[in-house]
């Protein structure tokens, strides 16, 4: 399963759209982001998302977490948002 990185240009609900069918698929999902921005839309995804699988009868949580990552030699850290069925 691969992470999906949210950027604050990203648009919240083609994220929700992809967190929808990989929890849809896999049964659980990963965003990550980094800065304000970018946060600010995954969150907005994920309570997208929680809509659009509530209509698939399917109620999901999420957990965020830090998470250190390496962009171009140099480590970042992200938040990362975890979801899975409650």
């Amino acid at each position: 399963m691969d992470v999906i990185k949210v950027s604050a240009r990203s648009r919240s609900t083609a994220v929700a759209g992809a967190i929808a069918g990989v929890v849809r698929e896999h049964g659980r999902a990963e965003a990550q982001a980094i800065g304000a921005g970018a946060v600010n839309q995954a969150i907005k995804a994920v309570a997208i998302a929680r809509g659009y699988l509530a209509l698939d009868g399917i109620d999901v949580i999420c957990i965020p977490a830090f998470v250190e990552v390496d962009i171009e030699g140099q480590e970042r850290t992200a938040i990362k948002f975890i979801v899975e069925p409650r």
